[in-house]
C-alpha cells in the first residue's frame, strides 16, 4: 500500500486509513466495532490503534489457516501506524449461508458439517494462537467488569439478569468443562455463525470461512454451540431446528452433549465487548 488513504469520514478517527488506497465501499452489518470496506475482489478491515493487535492476530490467523488448506481469505496487505491499522484479505468467492433461504440451507447443511469436520480436523500442536477455555473466561472477566456485555446477545431469558451473575452461574462448572477441553480439543473457528460460513451459490458447497479473529484450539462445542444456535434464526419452527441439530450431528460425527451446547452458548457472550 501507498500512503495515501481512502477519504471520508471515519468514526473514532481522523484523516485517512493508514496506507488504504483506490476504490472502497463501506460494508454495513457486523459487530466487530472495526470498519469494514468492499473493493474489487478485496475486503478491508480498519481499526484505531487501539485495535491494531487484535486485527495483527487476525491477520497472522488468516495466513496461518490458508497454509494448511481450509479454504478461506488470503491476506493481500496489511499496514499500520499510529493512528490504526488496515487489513485487506481477497474475498471469498460465494454467499453467506445466513442469506440462504430454509430449503438451500437444508440442501447445504450436510456441506457445512463436512467443512466444519475438516476445519476441526486441522492438527493444533504447532498452533501458535490461543482459544482454549481460560482465555475464554479471562475475556469474559474482563468484558463484565468493564459493563461491556451487549444484552442484545444474550438468549433472551437472561438479558434482564446481571452479566456478573451469568457468570459466576458458569464458574462452578469451569473444572469440569477443562476435563472435556483436554479430552477434546480441536482447531476451532471462534465465531462459527452463519454469516461467516460463504457458500457457492451454485452447488451450496463450502467456499470458505471468513472473519478468523478468533480462531484457535478449543473445545469443538464452542463453535458448534454457536453454530447450531444461530441456524435456527433460518429454520421454520422448532421441529425442523431438532431435525437439523440431529442430522448435522449424524454427518459430523458427534452424539450431541446438550449441557456442553449450553455452557458455551452462555459463555460465548460474556466474551464480545
Amino acid at each position: 500500500m501507498s500512503s495515501a488513504g481512502l477519504s471520508g469520514d471515519r468514526p473514532g478517527l481522523t484523516g485517512d486509513w493508514p496506507g488504504l488506497t483506490g476504490d472502497w465501499s463501506p460494508v454495513t452489518g457486523g459487530e466487530s466495532g472495526a470498519v469494514v470496506l468492499r473493493g474489487p475482489d478485496a475486503y478491508a478491515k480498519c481499526v484505531p490503534a487501539s485495535g491494531a493487535a487484535e486485527l495483527e492476530g487476525e491477520r497472522d490467523r488468516v495466513a496461518w489457516l490458508v497454509e494448511r488448506g481450509v479454504p478461506g481469505p488470503r491476506v493481500l496487505d496489511w499496514h499500520s501506524d499510529d493512528t490504526g491499522a488496515c487489513l485487506v484479505t481477497s474475498a471469498v468467492a460465494g454467499v453467506p449461508a445466513d442469506q440462504m433461504p430454509a430449503a438451500e440451507l437444508r440442501i447445504a447443511w450436510e456441506h457445512i458439517a463436512d467443512a466444519v469436520r475438516r476445519l476441526h480436523e486441522v492438527p493444533v500442536g504447532d498452533c501458535p494462537f490461543r482459544r482454549d477455555l481460560d482465555t475464554m473466561v479471562a475475556v469474559a472477566r474482563d468484558v463484565v467488569a468493564r459493563g461491556a456485555v451487549n444484552p442484545e446477545f444474550l438468549p433472551e431469558d437472561q438479558q434482564r439478569t446481571p452479566p456478573s451473575e451469568l457468570l459466576a452461574r458458569l464458574v462452578p462448572q469451569l473444572a469440569r468443562r477443562r476435563d472435556q477441553e483436554a479430552l477434546d480439543l480441536v482447531l476451532c473457528h471462534g465465531d462459527l455463525c452463519l454469516p461467516n460460513i460463504i457458500l457457492d451459490p451454485r452447488t451450496l458447497d463450502v467456499s470458505g470461512f471468513v472473519d478468523l479473529g478468533r480462531l484457535g484450539p478449543a473445545d469443538r462445542y464452542a463453535d458448534l454451540a454457536l453454530l447450531l444456535t444461530n441456524a435456527r434464526e433460518t429454520w421454520e419452527d422448532e421441529e425442523r431446528a431438532l431435525a437439523a441439530d440431529l442430522a448435522f450431528a449424524e454427518r459430523y460425527g458427534v452424539t450431541l452433549d446438550h449441557d456442553r451446547l449450553r455452557f458455551y452458548l452462555h459463555l460465548d457472550p460474556l466474551t464480545w465487548g
